[in-house]
């Protein structure tokens, strides 16, 4: 089919796929770049340089993009199953909407989304916000609990940055729509949750995330330069080799409802897909949250920091111990937010004894890795499931202002939170590591930028301080903005490269068999299930280097067993199916934490190991996964796509 471009602002008019509002249309070493990586001041320090495995598939070189090139003013006869934006944005949280916002002042803007445009982690946060907001708070105490929170692994100028810069963008967030609760006085409403001095938390009741959703999809809704594909999963980024540096040009998609292959090219790709709650067996995220992100990046031979510091949120919803059990399991984990303990919320065990004063002098309000393993230690030692949260001794009104969603779920299932306490269990909740970024979320991938869960800034540390995330995304996807609208305009786009990599094929009943298909997506659901119970069993709150070797080794085993079943059964290397890609970047995510895991041979925040119980001062910094390019990988170590060695995209 041939299409048409007006490429002086690159209007997506291809018919395949439509990209229009609200339907069901449409992510061997090197040296760093001392213009594009010169702000990860942070990185100097390696405490291994874990080798990951990645595929050596580019065997020709592109030119550097310059301000000199420029694209045609008109095109022809292009894919259409090619679509060409400025900007590529893949999630639709808050990170990458602020973003998309911004970014479509300058540009074209594609929006590429896993499931429904508000399906995000952000949607979920309860919280809220932090920020500096009241007169007696100072960014200075702000930055002091970011920073013992983390353990002390914070970058210290990431953290000033974002306390400093956080106020700002709560404002134009109010500014933009976003309603937030506030006190008798008219002045904001400001919760405090554990780990911080101050109450500075802004929050919308206990659904603060789905407010904010909420007004940043409606401003992109409306914005005629950003197109929302939904239903869109990212397979794999298009990348290719400029001398030692890699280059982004894009991202392959898998349109979920039609089964078809989408190619987005563009000049600058912000990766803001979210986390990878879902390589343990109960999380806080949705469906979602399957690393496809930090999987992605890993193989497009992105520096990748921290995955270590897996936060177990200590307070989710126990079904176990609610009056009235949910009919069916739930998807994720329902989450009881950290203001709860904020606003005087007590735990005990089944004895209704008060354990918290007896692991941390900041009981309830210790940081959420304390809380954790003390619940952890806390059911290990009383053999029992869950343990008990009570708000109940406060006013019935306030905690039904409060936590009005709390309460409606608890009550659903026979519990009213305002007489009976909750029982609760810790559940994965967020990843401090991920994809390596600047102070400008540029990463070492020339053209590739991140911004909230999947990438790692330096702010968390070993360990995320309460309500943080939302503004470590707030704040990068800000400050992002910059950089690349610099890069576009001086980037040409090149829309006869799309068919220089090789394009991934659907897996069907037609092209392996109805009963292959139905094998292998039964043997895939079964692998999940057992790689979820390996990470909980043996890479959990509290681990050992025994633990870790272990879960080492039956996670190779698992994938080895997964990927020959494939592969017998007529996969092939750009096969595709959306259960199957989900598979490989569990494996990939799950891999790079347990491999961070054995590299840091102390005690550190979320890191709890038996055999270095202690903080060692020495081995206070990060944890580096560097690309490498050995001769054979897996499957989920491997980018789909390859570019053929008789081409070139200059």
């Amino acid at each position: 089919m041939a299409a048409y471009v007006s490429v002086g602002n690159i209007h997506d008019l291809f018919l395949s796929g439509q990209g229009y509002k609200g339907h069901d249309s449409w992510s061997s070493g090197f040296t760093f770049r001392a213009n594009s990586f010169k702000d990860l001041s942070w990185s100097s320090g390696v405490s291994k340089a874990l080798k990951a495995e990645r595929c050596g598939c580019y065997s020709r070189v592109v030119s550097t993009f310059n301000e000199s090139s420029k694209i045609n003013t008109s095109i022809r006869a292009v894919s259409s199953y090619t679509k060409y934006y400025d900007f590529t944005v893949i999630g639709s949280g808050v990170a990458g909407l602020r973003y998309a916002l911004e970014v479509a002042k300058q540009g074209t803007v594609a929006v590429i989304t896993k499931d429904e445009p508000h399906e995000s982690n952000t949607n979920y946060a309860q919280g809220g916000v932090s920020a500096v907001l009241c007169p007696l708070d100072s960014v200075e105490s702000h930055m002091q609990d970011t920073m013992v929170a983390g353990a002390h692994l914070c970058d210290e100028e990431t953290v000033r940055v974002v306390c400093t810069e956080g106020p700002e963008r709560i404002r134009e967030l109010i500014a933009m729509g976003a309603s937030f609760d506030h006190g008798e006085d008219g002045n904001l409403h400001l919760a405090r949750e554990g780990g911080h001095s101050h109450r500075r938390i802004v929050h919308a009741a206990d659904m603060t995330g789905r407010e904010i959703e909420r007004a940043l999809l409606e401003a992109v809704l409306n914005d005629p330069n950003i197109s929302v594909f939904k239903h869109h999963f990212a397979i794999d980024l298009l990348t290719s080799q400029d001398g030692l540096d890699t280059v982004c040009h894009g991202v392959d998609t898998l349109n979920i409802k039609t089964n078809e292959v989408v190619r987005f090219i563009s000049k600058v790709t912000l990766l803001a897909s979210g986390g990878a709650g879902h390589i343990y067996p109960s999380t806080t995220n949705p469906l979602v949250a399957t690393g496809d992100g930090m999987a992605m990046a890993h193989r497009a031979q992105a520096v990748i920091s921290n995955m270590e510091f897996v936060q177990f949120h200590p307070t989710a919803l126990a079904d176990e111990g609610l009056p009235i059990k949910p009919q069916t399991a739930r998807e994720n984990a329902f989450l009881i937010t950290e203001a709860v303990r904020g606003d005087g919320g007590i735990l005990y065990n089944l004895a209704m004894e008060r354990f918290m004063p007896a692991y941390d002098e900041r009981a309830e309000l210790a940081p959420r890795d304390v809380v954790a393993r003390s619940i952890d230690d806390q059911l290990k030692k009383r053999k029992e499931k869950y343990v008990l949260l009570d708000i109940s001794h406060k006013p019935r009104e306030k905690i039904l202002a409060h936590f009005p969603n709390i309460a409606s779920e608890c009550l659903k299932h026979g519990l009213d939170i305002t007489r009976q306490p909750i029982p609760v269990v810790p559940a994965a909740h967020y990843m401090c590591g991920g994809v390596r970024a600047g102070l400008q979320g540029e990463t070492n991938v020339l053209g590739l930028f991140v911004a909230g869960e999947v990438a790692c800034t330096g702010l968390h540390g070993a360990n995320r301080l309460a309500s943080n995330s939302l503004l470590e995304a707030l704040v990068f996807a800000r400050r992002a903005v910059q950089p690349s609208t610099e890069l576009m305009k001086s980037t040409r786009l090149d829309v006869s490269a799309s068919e220089k990599w090789t394009r991934p094929v659907v897996a069907t009943g037609r092209s392996l068999g109805e009963d292959v298909i139905s094998k292998i997506l039964a043997l895939t659901r079964e692998v999940r299930r057992e790689l979820q119970g390996v990470m909980w069993k043996y890479v959990g709150i509290v681990r050992s280097t025994t633990r870790l070797n272990t879960a080492e080794r039956k996670i190779a085993e698992l994938e080895a067993k997964w990927e020959t079943f494939l592969f017998e059964h007529g996969w092939e290397q750009t096969v595709v199916a959306l259960e199957a890609c989900e598979m490989r970047n569990l494996f990939c995510c799950a891999k790079l934490v347990v491999s961070s895991a054995l590299a840091r041979h102390e005690s550190r925040g979320l890191h709890y190991t038996t055999d270095f119980p202690f903080v060692e001062e020495s081995k206070r910094i990060p944890t580096i996964i560097l690309p490498s390019s050995p001769t054979t990988a897996s499957w989920s170590s491997r980018q789909l796509q390859n570019i053929s060695s008789s081409t070139s995209l200059i």
